[in-house]
């Protein structure tokens, strides 16, 4: 019985595991959870792999050096040039394509090849230039995975209703705004990804990723395990209560969620019993959203919520499992934020967009196991205040754009396991406060291994260059690129 009600994705886990334990994969980056998040194989085993692929035919990947004049009939294709798709004519076997040029596609392949390998189950385009979708697509029966990321796709066809065997939908960083109503017919969809982040203008916490409009139909996905982002559009009551169908997900996120349908949310992720991600964004900064829970969601790992809050709600405190918690616009008391302190499993606290409201942050003693700690936008915040024995496994802060602090922390220098700082766009004085010759507050930042400080010179969200205060050898660049690219 228990082996039925595994799902694919925690099968293969276990397999991936077995390949980790018997050393025939590495793993090269693991999330501050513990989680895996990036694997690969020594060098060794990568020619035994591509020897074996060829020799069994399981895969070509063409490119200059190789032109596209397989060996047999391979059934899956790699392409580091999407020209080479106008050579290669055997696309009916074809299983999986895979292209990795980021130029643009060739037309006559998209229109009028593409669409007739009916037996497609992987279709991946991310990275490239791709700006339409034949509106034959639908022809595809067999496709799997159909993955659009960071192409120029606006609109997607109504025929994606005929693809009924599609579980993985990936539209993220794509300017798809809106589903087309034929969607609801992918009854085997298992991961739907969707947004649009705009890195060319000033951050705005509401403004700058936009999510994917959904009129009705949302029921009829019941399969879905990822669902995010969603913006509800006109017919929103519709969507979230339909969102109660939805009893396998996993990881959900909402956009432009008004305060009037706070009731029917809750009631809809009440029947979410296997829910480990959350992301809820108002429409607006001053939106109340009530999110009191009858049945709390006591499972929730990952949680992160953009709107007001008349109170911190009373389930969160109680949530054992929580490793990430993410609060923004909230306006919460210093008594709220260190009901916080006791959470078993709290490894990452983020408070951005005047999540706090008040002149003086105290850290009192808790956060067992807080390891990261990045407080933003905090425009109320005058004094920061880190007891003795709070935060002691601490080893990542970011203190960005609070204007009012004009001192660092003296709690700091308790921080005994803190390995990383990042300070970002903060007062002058703050920053002529620890300067390494001359800054009073140098002396509680100095046993920190690596020290940055992260000034901007651009209009672009990621328009930025950083100035070293400390960095030291014990510290890998592994771990520096991690959190510079946090």
């Amino acid at each position: 019985m228990y082996m039925e009600r595994r799902t694919l994705e925690e099968v293969a886990m276990e397999y991936l595991t077995e390949l980790i334990n018997r050393s025939l994969v590495q793993i090269s980056k693991v999330g501050f959870d513990g989680k895996i998040k990036r694997c690969q194989v020594h060098d060794l085993l990568r020619e035994v792999i591509i020897r074996k692929m060829k020799d069994s035919n399981f895969c070509h990947f063409f490119h200059e050096d190789c032109p596209p004049v397989a060996v047999g009939k391979p059934r899956r294709l790699s392409l580091a040039s999407s020209k080479d798709l106008l050579s290669f004519n055997d696309l009916l076997r074809i299983r999986a394509i895979h292209i990795f040029d980021k130029g643009a596609l060739p037309e006559n392949f998209m229109k009028k090849s593409l669409v007739k390998s009916k037996h497609l189950k992987v279709l991946d385009f991310e990275d490239t230039s791709l700006n339409c979708i034949p509106s034959n697509l639908g022809n595809l029966f067999h496709l799997r995975y159909l993955n659009l990321r960071s192409t120029k796709i606006k609109v997607l066809p109504k025929s994606i209703g005929k693809l009924i065997n599609l579980e993985t939908l990936d539209l993220r960083q794509t300017l798809v705004h809106e589903l087309p109503k034929e969607i609801k017919n992918l009854t085997k969809l298992r991961y739907l990804r969707g947004y649009y982040r705009n890195f060319n203008t000033d951050y705005s916490v509401l403004g700058t990723t936009r999510g994917i409009a959904m009129r009705k139909g949302i029921e009829c996905l019941t399969s879905l395990q990822n669902l995010s982002f969603i913006e509800a559009y006109h017919d929103e009551l519709d969507v979230i209560q339909g969102l109660k169908k939805l009893t396998e997900l996993r990881r959900l996120g909402l956009k432009r969620v008004r305060s009037e349908y706070g009731n029917a949310l809750c009631s809809s992720i009440a029947e979410m019993k296997h829910l480990e991600s959350l992301n809820i964004t108002a429409i607006s900064a001053d939106e109340f959203i009530n999110l009191n829970f009858e049945s709390t969601p006591l499972q929730i790992r990952w949680l992160n919520l953009k709107a007001r809050l008349e109170k911190l709600p009373d389930w969160i405190p109680n949530l054992e499992y929580l490793v990430k918690l993410s609060l923004n616009l909230s306006l919460l008391k210093d008594d709220s934020i260190n009901s916080l302190k006791n959470l078993p499993n709290l490894l990452r606290l983020s408070l951005c967009d005047n999540a706090y409201d008040g002149k003086i942050l105290h850290f009192k003693e808790g956060f067992a196991k807080l390891k990261e700690l990045v407080l933003v936008r905090l425009n109320g915040v005058h004094s920061i205040i880190i007891d003795k024995d709070a935060l002691p496994e601490l080893e990542f802060l970011v203190l960005r754009k609070i204007p009012n602090l004009k001192e660092v922390p003296s709690g700091i220098k308790h921080l005994e396991k803190l390995h990383f700082i990042e300070f970002a766009d903060m007062p002058h004085e703050f920053i002529e406060s620890i300067d390494r010759n001359k800054g009073q507050c140098y002396c509680f930042i100095k046993h920190v291994p690596v020290v940055f400080i992260r000034i901007k010179n651009g209009p672009r969200l990621d328009d930025y260059h950083l100035e070293t205060i400390r960095s030291s050898s014990t510290v890998s660049n592994a771990e520096k690129l991690r959190y510079i690219d946090w």
